[in-house]
Formats: C-alpha cells, structure tokens, sequence
C-alpha cells in the first residue's frame, strides 16, 4: 500500500446509476478543490443501469446512454485536469440470477436483472475505455473465467461480499499502484522521524 503518499477518498452512492453520477460528478471533483489533481479515478457503474426497464424503470438507463454518460464522465474529468491515463473504469460484475431472484421475490418483485444484459453493459464499458484511452478491470469476464462458480463473489446475487471485495482489491491495486508509485512520501517513515525534535521530521518536507 501507498502509505504517506496520498489520500484515498471513497463516493461510493448505493443504488446510483450512472445518469445520476454524470449529474453529481462536478460536486465531487473539480478545479482547484481539495482533490487537487487526482492521480488516479476510478468509476464502477452498470449494476444498475442494466436493470431491465420493464421491472425497474427507476433504475434503468438505456444501453447507449449508459455508454454516452461513461464517456461524458471521462470528458468532464479531462476538463478538470484528470487525464485519462488517471481514469481507471471498472465494469459491473456478474449476476447470480438464482440468488438475487430470491431477493426480489422477498421484496414481492420479479427478477429485475439478467446476467447476459449485464454483460452488454460490461462490453459497452469496454468500449468506452478503448475509444477513451483510459484503463480497464473487466470484473464481469473475471468472475467468470473458465466457467467458475462466482457465486460466493456476491452477497445477494448483486452486491460483492467480502470475497468479492477482495477479490477486486486483487485485480485493481496492481493498476492503479502504476499511477501512485511513483508518488513522492508526504511523511517520513516511523524509524526515521528525529527523536529528539520530531517537529523537525513532522513539520518539513518529509525528508528530515
């Protein structure tokens, strides 16, 4: 981990789709904030903008607007001074039709996902980093490399567990550590901190 370099800021809006975000997104980041200039960002949408619109019209967003709105979110970062060798889009995962049907028929709803419609959204996702040049986890086809059972990967059937978190984590640190390596120490390390006059080590350059 990239201790002492940099912040890590997590906004993440449970049930969010990325209509929404495009909406949201200049709250989050912009010119001259105290993100000042982010070395990396990554943005994870799909999950619900695959949503089938005949089950859940509220959170459903059409295949090729979900893809304008990815792009248009690519392009506001470029705006801000966050090129796209920063932006690191992720694809949504796979769905366990069979578990999370079990959940919407506690909620008293139909299945309102299909695992085959939220692979079109993982393709268009794909797409949008080829035309944009930005990076990519295909989290979808990860999950289900050679035919794997991806189930204990998801909670629900929709949202990651905690092995589907970490799971993540596995296949994402190594691209965005590519952006932050390279990141100078902001502070020094516990062993080299001055003992007599921590001031010194603490309140410099981090050099001390």
């Amino acid at each position: 981990m990239e201790a002492r370099k940099c912040d890590v800021l997590n906004r993440g809006f449970s049930g969010y789709n990325t209509r929404w975000a495009k909406i949201i997104l200049p709250r989050l980041i912009r010119k001259g904030n105290i993100l000042d200039n982010p070395v990396a960002v990554t943005i994870f949408f799909g999950a619900n903008d695959s949503a089938l619109k005949e089950e859940n019209p509220k959170q459903h967003v059409p295949l090729d607007e979900y893809e304008a709105n990815l792009k248009s979110m690519v392009q506001y970062l470029k705006s801000v001074d966050v090129p796209e060798r920063s932006v690191l889009l992720i694809t949504p995962p796979p769905l366990c039709e069979p578990a999370w049907e079990k959940e919407c028929l506690a909620q008293g709803c139909r299945l309102n996902r299909l695992n085959v419609v939220v692979g079109e959204y993982a393709s268009a996702c794909l797409r949008v980093a080829r035309d944009c040049g930005t990076d990519v986890l295909d989290l979808w086809a990860l999950m289900q490399k050679d035919g794997q059972d991806f189930s204990s990967y998801l909670s629900d059937g929709l949202h990651l567990s905690p092995k589907g978190n970490e799971f993540l984590f596995s296949h994402l640190w190594p691209l965005i550590e590519k952006k932050v390596s390279s990141l100078p120490l902001l502070l020094p390390y516990w062993r080299d901190v001055a003992e007599a006059r921590p001031e010194l080590s603490l309140l410099g350059d981090g050099d001390h």
